[in-house]
């Protein structure tokens, strides 16, 4: 597999693998790669508890498991309970 870097990012890729911190470039991207590839595991686990949150909200609201809010004073309280 081949891909480019902007000049920017294969000065940094370049750097970093001098630092030695890693063997050589190939090590460093594997790194990035392995990282971003976590985060979008974190994200996608992240929406999916949100739509599953927004639909328990769907059917709270549907069975009229609501607490209505008209004012500042009320929200106040409202957190104030909790």
């Amino acid at each position: 597999m081949n891909f480019s870097l902007t000049p920017q990012l294969e000065h940094f890729v370049r750097e970093y693998a001098a630092t030695g911190e890693y063997n050589n470039a190939s090590e460093v991207v594997r790194e990035a790669l392995r990282l971003f590839k976590r985060t979008e595991e974190e994200r996608h686990l992240k929406l999916k508890q949100l739509r599953q949150s927004i639909n328990q909200g769907d059917d709270a609201i549907k069975r009229g498991e609501v607490t209505a809010i008209s004012s500042i004073k009320e929200l106040e309280d409202f957190f104030e309970k909790l």
